[in-house]
């Protein structure tokens, strides 16, 4: 499994949706490369993913963000979902 980290973890902030985040457990081919991309980016990807693959995804944000009073840096499955359901109106991700 590959796994990415960063920074201070005590930090915690409201969600930037352009921080880097890591979305991990993902079938990309035959490798296990966790996809660097903005959190926004990764939700969207999340969101499109079969149960299955949602339930076994990680997604590691570059520093902690606030989720119901628990500084988070990493949430797995359908603790992704609460990231999905504080998605901003209209937000989209940019294209690359």
């Amino acid at each position: 499994m590959t796994e990415a980290t960063w920074g201070d973890q005590s930090n915690a902030s409201e969600i930037d949706w352009r921080m880097s985040a890591a979305l991990e457990n993902v079938p990309r081919g035959e490798e296990d490369v966790a996809e660097v991309t903005s959190l926004l980016g990764a939700v969207h990807e999340w969101i499109g993913l079969d149960p299955k693959h949602k339930a076994g995804a990680t997604l590691t944000l570059e520093r902690p963000v606030l989720i119901d009073g628990t500084a988070r840096t990493s949430f797995q499955g359908e603790a992704i979902a609460m990231l999905a359901a504080a998605l901003p109106a209209k937000a989209t991700p940019s294209p690359v």
